[in-house]
């Protein structure tokens, strides 16, 4: 197959689909400019042609660490398939149209926790979350809860993926997804 994308999606499908956040939580990796990585799960929330989709506040630190340097990577890790796909490529932000039409989808919680926590910031105890949780719940009572300007999506667009088929005796397949000009360049790698 010579569509990486197609097959990400035919193997999250695999693990449970789209609405299986075991199929799709995935291992983010960022790093500051100094190249001082860090690395969490994040859900991912869409995959096309152009990539793979994800949402977060823009100040937390994996938002700050890919406003400075944008090159991230990805993995997903499906143990009792023997699966694992890596994903690297450049992150750029989702357009406000796309962050807006995502943010009015989610759960009015999850939309009122966007307001509330002040993503990567020290906290001073769960009960100031939660006095702030309801602040914007009465804040917002009544009417849809907009999009704070802090929250928002991004884009993962890849360019390699290497999928990992576990086999008998350490015998594991691999294969090796290059982004070239028009296509993609494909190598097999030894375990």
């Amino acid at each position: 197959m010579n569509d990486p994308i197609g097959l990400l999606a035919q193997w999250i499908d695999d693990a449970g689909g789209m609405e299986t956040i075991e199929a799709i939580a995935m291992c983010l990796a960022t790093a500051r400019r100094d190249a001082r990585p860090s690395a969490r799960i994040v859900l991912l929330r869409g995959l096309d042609r152009r990539g793979l989709r994800f949402y977060t506040s823009y100040l937390s630190r994996k938002g700050r660490e890919l406003a400075e340097n944008p090159d991230a990577a990805a993995v997903f890790y499906w143990p009792q398939l023997q699966r694992q796909v890596r994903v690297e490529g450049d992150v750029t932000l989702l357009s406000d149209d796309e962050s807006d039409a995502y943010f009015i989808a989610r759960p009015r919680g999850h939309r009122l926790a966007a307001w509330a926590s002040e993503q990567s910031e020290p906290l001073e105890s769960y009960a100031t979350l939660e006095e702030r949780f309801t602040h914007f719940d009465a804040r917002f009572e009544g009417e849809e809860v907009p999009r704070p300007h802090s929250w928002g999506g991004y884009l993962l667009v890849p360019s390699r993926f290497e999928f990992w088929q576990g086999r008998p005796n350490r015998m594991h397949e691999r294969t090796l997804y290059l982004r070239s000009a028009n296509d993609w360049n494909v190598t097999l790698l030894q375990p």
